[in-house]
């Protein structure tokens, strides 16, 4: 009890939200790398799920490449990519590392946000006469929606619990006073520190949570009441 009250005292302290390394920055830079990940991810992954879901090919492929995905330690993946790039391209290992640990998650809502649709429905548009593209764009992503948009929340939650090991490599972050904390066993700034990542990743689940409530289509909503 005594070492939470410690880190709240540290981090009401105004010296911690001024100078060069102040919270807030390192909050803004932690904010940034994570949006940058999962957007980049984005573009790579819902194209690929997409197509997955729409032609019903290479689910085995997607299930087996995220399966793997995950079970790689995200530590040992920046080190290694550090190491092959080079020092000096840390900042893109750094990237590429919440890059690939986004993909798994984002490429899982997109394609089951497709299967999960109703046979039926899809045959109904088919017989309306729609092409492909109209069914794609008209009925299989407003109703996959959804569930993609959980991907997002996923992916996002996984980068913004991720990204404090990029203080590893000098990138800044909500991860600089943990590691720092560590170093000079200040425990009250390695609880500080995490408090503050928990509480943002509590706040961008939360207005994700309100995003995909959004993003069911209002004919399924009113269906689900």
């Amino acid at each position: 009890m005594n070492l939470l009250i410690d880190a709240i005292d540290w981090l009401r302290d105004p010296a911690q939200w001024t100078g060069s390394a102040h919270l807030g920055g390192l909050l803004w830079q932690h904010v940034w790398v994570t949006l940058l990940a999962v957007a980049i991810a984005v573009v790579i992954a819902v194209p690929a799920g997409w197509a997955i879901g729409h032609t019903g090919r290479g689910r085995e492929i997607a299930v087996a490449l995220t399966g793997a995905a995950r079970a790689v330690p995200s530590y040992g993946l920046l080190v290694l990519l550090v190491l092959v790039m080079g020092v000096l391209q840390r900042t893109e290992a750094a990237l590429i590392t919440f890059v690939i640990l986004a993909i798994p998650p984002l490429l899982a809502g997109a394609y089951t946000g497709f299967e999960a649709i109703d046979r039926s429905t899809i045959n109904a548009a088919r017989s309306m006469g729609m092409t492909e593209w109209q069914l794609l764009w008209r009925v299989e992503v407003p109703l996959g929606l959804p569930l993609l948009v959980g991907g997002i929340r996923a992916a996002v939650l996984q980068v913004v619990a991720t990204v404090t090991i990029a203080a590893y490599v000098g990138l800044g972050g909500l991860g600089l006073p943990i590691i720092t904390g560590l170093n000079l066993r200040r425990y009250d700034m390695v609880l500080g520190g995490a408090l503050l990542v928990a509480a943002l990743a509590l706040v961008l689940d939360g207005l994700l949570a309100v995003a995909q409530r959004t993003a069911v289509p209002r004919g399924v909503r009113s269906r689900q009441v």
